[in-house]
């Protein structure tokens, strides 16, 4: 898959955070916000992907800064956005999209596989973007992108904690839609489908899971990558969904 091609004026200088981008759909969204000229930050965990991340954008005209930080301790969490909103001279554009789909057995997930699942998937939506908004509030045509999945929709049944993480980003979506919308805060959601990444094919996913899995489902066969991701982010963000807020939109290659 090639780059995104369409330009949003509107996105270039844009100060813009991303959370868990070091890799994976995360990694392809930083890479699509820089080169839009976005003014780009990315949290994540992992040390070494997000040195490698930037260092493959050292070409950008605003190379992204990395906040190495652990989403799922909210003092952590607040102080990166913080952070982020120093070096980029405030937020115009928050992108929730860290996320783990770990497998568990409903008959035996512990409670503190439960709680850990919540920490990663929900929990950091919830407090980033709570101290994200004092400086959407000041931003003009602000944004918030938060990711979602599919994966709650599928009656998937080792995903009891991730799915229901999922499931309620939507519903956090909504609230915060409707209650940012009056400061000028526009709140949206991705879904994606059954994104073939680097970790999935290491994990969960085989070249003929994945054959088997767009044949019998998905309208377009072919699998979908991360970069399928970034133009439904970018226009999200951007100036041209200016009326839209509280709405999901599903990228799954026609699962749906």
């Amino acid at each position: 898959m090639q780059p995104v091609s369409v330009e949003y004026a509107c996105l270039r200088d844009a100060p813009v955070l991303v959370t868990g981008g070091a890799s994976g759909i995360g990694a392809s969204l930083v890479a699509g916000f820089a080169r839009q000229g976005a003014r780009t930050a990315f949290i994540d965990i992992d040390d070494a992907a997000g040195a490698a991340l930037v260092r493959s954008l050292e070409d950008a005209a605003h190379v992204p800064q990395f906040i190495q930080a652990d989403l799922s301790r909210v003092s952590e969490a607040q102080a990166a956005v913080r952070r982020a909103a120093e070096l980029l001279g405030g937020i115009k554009i928050l992108v929730n999209n860290a996320a783990r789909d770990d497998r568990h057995d409903p008959a035996t997930i512990s409670e503190a596989e439960w709680d850990a699942s919540q920490a990663v998937n929900l929990k950091p939506l919830m407090f980033v973007t709570q101290a994200a908004v004092p400086y959407l509030e000041k931003a003009s045509g602000a944004a918030i992108v938060n990711f979602s999945s599919i994966a709650y929709l599928l009656n998937m049944g080792d995903l009891p904690a991730y799915g229901a993480a999922k499931a309620g980003i939507i519903g956090l979506t909504k609230t915060l839609a409707g209650r940012f919308g009056p400061s000028g805060i526009r709140v949206n959601a991705v879904l994606p489908g059954m994104v073939v990444t680097e970790r999935q094919k290491k994990l969960w996913l085989t070249d003929e899971g994945v054959a088997r899995f767009v044949a019998d489902r998905q309208c377009l066969k072919r699998p979908l990558e991360a970069i399928d991701m970034v133009g439904p982010c970018l226009f999200l963000a951007s100036s041209q969904s200016a009326a839209m807020t509280a709405q999901s939109i599903i990228v799954d290659g026609g699962v749906f």
